[in-house]
């Protein structure tokens, strides 16, 4: 009689006999050779037990039979009873106790960062060594797409606001109010001015207002917008009414800025994105725009219109080389080794004689009398080689483009009838770019970040701890970010962390736009901002072509990562 089927094989398998299970056992370990003889002259076990003890070496690891006697597991991550609501955070926190092995030292205190690490939305695996405490942060003029703030103390006073509370932060955002809070709020859930400058700090304005399309970020937001409705694609009409209405709110929040009413705004295109700054901003006694990224013939164009501009970031790298290749020749020549030629190719290229061949002068061509016979390089082809440096970073960070003082202003018009400043095919064709604006302006839209609170518990060294979060989604501008810190500190008591998730191209605007000896003392009172946020953007940029990804507040002080 057949013996019945093991569930998951074969019908016709036959069992491997006991000797073959010693020759497979044999490399994993040494054993005593007496014991194994003795295991193969026993008889082979028969039945489902001696199944259920052993795995079937011809078997997929799909349908192998489970082991009965297993080495013991180390401790479930989430306890068995714990509430199924805190499951996906969980999850979330989950490779925080995988990641401490010893070829990575982390403090306990910090294994929920390490843990949040895993998430592919949370930028850390680039961020550098953490900063020494400070009492504030450096600006940072990135935009964010999500901010993911964590403490031990519960978010739930930012959760349910009332209808007043709402209004009451609307209120206070439109007529620019300043709220002074506590050094440390004992019920932030009771503090009905602490609810309401949350609400305050969540407020943004937004040009053009389509709810149905994803208007940030747009850069490489094509397969985002593909399927969605867009009926001004093939109406040239209703295209010219759009861009007639953007031209009026772009130029009504250019004279914001100037007047000092407005301290800055985005210009967010599908190829590239601008940063205006009021005088006073960044180290900037004057206005200053920043466009990033670019490529040759929009450059190309901005000379073709007048409009003076630097490469501060691209200057920068040439100028680090020159004194790398100078401190190199020194070195050289201290030692008696000589070798300029080999430090001159280490920093920039040197002009060569091909280049002085490149001026479209082919008279030895004529001399020789093959001027007919050789087919000589277009114009195009000898400009392109002889830019070849400056092709080398379009749509890269070194491409960053600022334009200072009243050039801004011819930069303005130059945006206005520029034609690459608004798609002609795909999703995003004949839409206008979006404009992020702190303030009121003419034509923008009130919209406010999306805010969501999440709890759970986090293993750490001897048990469990609570771990809150709050998340913020959106385009989370540099004083949305500053303003949630004031509001966070006193509800938190002082200690929370902060992922931040910058829009990577907008990344650049953190190069400094002017000399650091500059006199940047201006009056922007009036501009709607918090003063201690102001004095936070009034300071010059240092972070260069990088953004702050991991933000610390312990003892009422910071450290970042950037």
């Amino acid at each position: 009689m057949a013996a019945p089927a093991e569930p998951g094989h074969s019908p016709g398998f036959k069992k491997p006999p006991a000797l073959l299970r010693l020759k497979r056992k044999r490399p994993g370990r040494r054993s005593d050779p007496a014991a194994a003889a003795g295991a193969a002259a026993a008889p082979a076990p028969r039945g489902p037990s001696a199944a259920a003890r052993r795995r079937n070496p011809f078997s997929s690891l799909d349908n192998a039979p489970q082991r009965v006697a297993a080495a013991p597991q180390p401790p479930a991550a989430a306890p068995t009873g714990g509430d199924p609501s805190a499951a996906p955070f969980w999850q979330f926190l989950e490779p925080a106790c995988e990641e401490k092995s010893s070829r990575r030292e982390e403090p306990a205190e910090s294994s929920d960062i390490l843990a949040l690490s895993q998430d592919p939305h949370s930028p850390l695996a680039a961020a550098k060594a953490p900063s020494s405490p400070r009492q504030e942060f450096p600006a940072d003029w990135s935009i964010k797409t999500r901010v993911l703030f964590m403490s031990s103390q519960p978010f739930t006073w930012a959760e349910h606001l009332k209808a007043q509370e709402e209004a009451q932060g609307f209120a206070q955002h439109c007529r620019a109010t300043e709220t002074t809070l506590p050094r440390s709020v004992q019920e932030p859930q009771l503090c009905t001015e602490l609810r309401c400058a949350f609400q305050q700090s969540l407020v943004y304005w937004l040009h053009p207002s389509l709810p149905w399309l994803p208007l940030f970020p747009r850069l490489g937001a094509d397969r985002r917008m593909a399927g969605k409705a867009c009926p001004w694609a093939q109406d040239e009409a209703l295209q010219q009414v759009l861009m007639s209405d953007w031209s009026l709110s772009f130029t009504s929040l250019y004279n914001l800025l100037r007047a000092r009413l407005c301290p800055y705004f985005y210009v967010c295109a599908a190829q590239f994105s601008v940063l205006f700054r009021a005088a006073g901003l960044a180290g900037s006694a004057v206005p200053t725009a920043a466009i990033a990224p670019t490529t040759r013939g929009l450059r190309h164009a901005m000379r073709s219109e007048g409009i003076e501009f630097s490469l501060p970031l691209l200057e920068e790298s040439r100028t680090r080389k020159q004194k790398n290749s100078e401190e190199s020749l020194e070195a050289e020549t201290a030692d008696g080794l000589g070798g300029g030629g080999g430090v001159e190719d280490a920093g920039e290229p040197a002009p060569s004689d091909d280049d002085d061949d490149d001026d479209g002068s082919f008279s030895w061509l004529e001399e020789m009398g093959v001027q007919e016979e050789v087919k000589k390089p277009d114009t195009i082809a000898i400009q392109l080689r002889r830019e070849k440096h400056e092709v080398q970073v379009d749509h890269r960070p070194e491409s960053l483009v600022l334009v200072r003082g009243s050039n801004t202003f011819t930069l303005l018009n130059f945006l206005i009838s520029c034609r690459s400043l608004v798609a002609v095919a795909g999703p995003q064709a004949g839409l206008p770019p979006t404009l992020l604006s702190p303030v009121a302006f003419r034509g923008g839209t009130m919209q406010t970040l999306k805010a969501r609170t999440v709890s759970g518990r986090a293993r750490v060294p001897g048990g469990f701890e609570d771990v809150f979060s709050l998340e913020v989604l959106g385009p989370v501008l540099p004083h949305a970010l500053h303003a949630l810190t004031l509001v966070l500190g006193p509800a938190q008591r002082g200690a929370f962390r902060a992922l931040l998730s910058p829009h990577e191209p907008s990344a650049a605007f953190n190069a400094g736009p002017a000399p650091p000896q500059e006199d940047v003392h201006q009056d922007l009172s009036a501009c709607g901002l918090h003063p201690k946020t102001l004095d936070q953007l009034s300071q010059c940029p240092t972070l260069g072509k990088s953004s702050i990804r991991l933000l610390e507040m312990k003892d009422y002080t910071y450290t970042w990562k950037a």
